[in-house]
């Protein structure tokens, strides 16, 4: 089997052959850029955007740089925001959307897609394992057997608790929270919160504020969350749900 077709079953999740001289140089390169991300220190947000975007291998240009710190921050908003260390195998097959949020000491094993919809908040020692093993020993031989994956999509504006684990051939729906120390192995609907290991759906979520999409200007939501907020210091106490305001 050539490189071409070993790379194309990895990224279909059918058995493939991790060690090849191509997918160890195309780890190595994402392993250094995310060391070069975590090595950052005091880096401006422009150069920790631009660092990320070397970890997925994204060469779109930045916009140009803001005249203020202020619209600096503005034009780049819509990028991710990540506190490392973080670990990611390959990079390419990893997908996050606007304004995505991710804690400290997470891990990305993109052997297949894992797709992560906008405003979704990762917590700290989160783990996406889109990689597997056979279960047959013989056949998985060590580092000279085969490997094989599958994707995990998750929606947007979800929260993850710290300490998840989300395994292969998830899908976790739009607006869904995942409690602390959870591992999920199977499909969570939309807006529902699971927790335990494995999870479990213990609630259906009934959204009370303006879904973000419907709003003038799409993602860019900061005026219309410091309206939110305005509201809430204005009207009526905000009275959460018992758990809510804290990873479950």
């Amino acid at each position: 089997m050539d490189d071409i077709e070993n790379d194309a079953r990895m990224v279909r999740g059918e058995l493939y052959h991790a060690f090849t001289p191509t997918l160890t140089a195309r780890r190595n390169r994402c392993h250094f850029a995310c060391d070069r991300f975590n090595q950052a220190g005091e880096a401006s947000r422009r150069r920790l955007v631009e660092l990320w975007k070397d970890i997925v291998d994204d060469k779109t240009p930045l916009p140009p740089p803001g005249a203020t710190e202020e619209e600096e921050m503005e034009l780049l908003q819509d990028y991710p925001y990540i506190d490392g260390p973080i670990k990611v195998d390959y990079g390419t097959q990893l997908r996050v959307g606007k304004a995505v949020y991710i804690n400290f000491n997470c891990v990305f094993l993109d052997t297949c897609y894992i797709t992560i919809g906008a405003r979704t908040l990762i917590g700290p020692n989160c783990s996406f394992f889109a990689a597997t093993h056979p279960l047959d020993p013989f056949l998985r031989n060590g580092i000279k057997g085969p490997e094989l994956g599958s994707p995990i999509n998750i929606g947007e504006d979800c929260w993850f608790g710290g300490n998840v684990t989300v395994v292969g051939g998830v899908t976790i729906g739009r607006g869904c929270t995942i409690g602390a120390g959870s591992v999920v192995t199977k499909d969570v609907p939309d807006f529902h919160v699971a927790v335990g290991n494995p999870a479990r759906i213990i609630r259906k979520i009934e959204p009370k504020y303006p879904d973000p999409n419907l709003l003038p200007g799409g993602t860019d939501t900061s005026a219309d969350s410091k309206s939110v907020l305005g509201s809430l210091a204005s009207g009526p106490a905000y009275n959460p749900a018992p758990g809510e305001g804290s990873a479950p």
